[in-house]
């Protein structure tokens, strides 16, 4: 499913128009990027938990000259799936 096929469905089951809709959407995700950058968590009851995690530097190497480096740590974001969501899947 696509950005727009959801604005989309927002806008036919809240009676929306689609311009309402695509704003809505991007209020949203917009708000969940925000309080990712900042390394908050946001829950969305019955469907997941999105998170950031830090990975830590790993060893790595090159493959065209076969040297040893190192791959520096970075933030990530992770989704936990909720339990709900996971049953109705099923």
């Amino acid at each position: 499913m696509t950005k727009s096929q959801i604005v989309e469905v927002v806008a036919k089951q809240a009676n929306l128009t689609k311009k309402a809709a695509r704003e809505a959407v991007d209020a949203f995700l917009n708000e969940i990027i925000r309080k990712l950058q900042k390394g908050e968590k946001v829950v969305v009851s019955g469907f997941g938990t999105f998170k950031v995690t830090k990975v830590k530097d790993k060893k790595g190497r090159n493959p065209q000259t076969g040297s040893d480096l190192v791959i520096k740590g970075h933030r990530a974001v992770r989704f936990l799936v909720s339990k709900s969501l996971k049953k109705s899947v099923k």
